[in-house]
């Protein structure tokens, strides 16, 4: 096979594999911050973290279908 085509699913399994185990902890502080929504202010808990998670999946994801859609015309 393909050097690049390696580097293709090796990209999707391994983004695949970092967002899936991310997922259980991002519940989790999600739950937190429904949970304490009207003290959030007091508590000083950040939604940073489950605002990059989303986007780096978005991110993740544009880039695994471009590189599918790319290498459709070397492998086709």
């Amino acid at each position: 096979m393909d050097l690049l085509l390696w580097i293709i699913v090796g990209f999707i399994i391994i983004g695949f594999v970092v967002l899936a185990s991310m997922k259980k902890s991002m519940e989790r502080k999600v739950a937190l911050l429904i949970e304490n929504k009207e003290s959030m202010e007091s508590k000083q808990i950040s939604t940073k973290p489950v605002v990059w998670w989303i986007v780096g999946v978005t991110v993740w994801g544009l880039v695994s279908i471009f590189l599918i859609v790319r290498s459709f015309p070397i492998y086709m």
